[in-house]
């Protein structure tokens, strides 16, 4: 079974305005709510693949209640530990250039992270963790890095900087940072596939098994300690990049879970992707599929 943990969920309240005017009256052309968080954003691409997940992480008041209304009807299953604080709703602003509104995050308590620390424990050899996003501003800076501790099963990690860094000696299935997030893990520019090959590389000498990095209208580069693909994605018309990178990971699994070679899993993974940053929500299996036959790989 893949398991999906989202520490830190949210209602995202999706706005669409042709011009938005700081200081002004504003008024939206359309509205959307999602149950937000880049682990349940993989656990719905899994859903769409066909794949069953079950989400963990925190949900309490009413955005709460929201998240898992939204999961259930989805028919994703849920095993959420209920806190006593509101989870949190984002903000995505789309007028023109994408702005986002993310809110710090509830308060959990010492006894609400014991309890989600007893449900990763229960998780075995035959099931896979997909820990993914922030953190909420109450909890140690040092979790995920616990988290991994604890776990008996693999785990995937798709997370910033020090929270993926801190896990990559218990050796994560595979992490992916996209070129932003891997240029500050080393500090410096990465202009060519060669340099961000290397910058991976030196990830998988410090333990994880495979690198994933997002290179957005670029396309992908997936590294092992072995061998390198590029995949080269379809142009199209950029609707909204929330979610493209949970989808690029849910592809992965998906393929992961089918059986399916390597190199297909990557062109599923990279497809998965693609899709969701062609269309207003995350993509559907038939976008996908559209998608698919046009992602092209290459060994470098």
């Amino acid at each position: 079974m893949i398991y999906t943990l989202t520490l830190n969920p949210s209602v995202d309240y999706v706005v669409f305005a042709d011009d938005i005017k700081l200081g002004e009256l504003n008024r939206s052309q359309k509205t959307f709510k999602f149950a937000g968080g880049k682990g349940i954003n993989v656990s719905r691409v899994l859903q769409a693949h066909g794949i069953p997940s079950t989400a963990l992480g925190f949900i309490g008041g009413f955005p709460g209640a929201l998240i898992q209304q939204k999961l259930e009807e989805s028919e994703i299953a849920t095993d959420f530990v209920a806190i006593q604080d509101d989870t949190r709703i984002n903000i995505k602003l789309k007028g023109g250039n994408e702005t986002e509104i993310n809110a710090p995050g509830p308060v959990i308590s010492q006894a609400e992270t014991a309890q989600l620390f007893k449900q990763i424990e229960q998780l075995t050899a035959e099931d896979t963790l997909v820990i993914a996003g922030s953190i909420p501003s109450s909890m140690q800076a040092d979790i995920y890095e616990d988290i991994a501790r604890l776990c008996k099963c693999q785990f995937v990690v798709d997370a910033e900087k020090d929270l993926l860094l801190s896990v990559l000696k218990y050796h994560p299935v595979f992490i992916k940072p996209n070129k932003t997030e891997l240029e500050e893990m080393f500090d410096c520019q990465l202009h060519t596939d060669d340099d961000i090959k290397a910058a991976a590389r030196e990830l998988i000498q410090q333990g994880a098994q495979n690198v994933m990095v997002s290179l957005g209208g670029e396309g992908a580069l997936f590294v092992s300690e072995s061998l390198v693909y590029k995949a080269q994605v379809p142009s199209g018309r950029v609707v909204n990049t929330v979610g493209s990178g949970d989808s690029t990971v849910a592809g992965m699994l998906a393929g992961r879970e089918r059986g399916l070679s390597l190199s297909d899993s990557f062109k599923l993974a990279v497809a998965s992707g693609t899709a969701t940053a062609f269309t207003e929500d995350l993509a559907t299996d038939e976008q996908i599929q559209q998608i698919l036959p046009n992602v092209q790989l290459t060994i470098i």
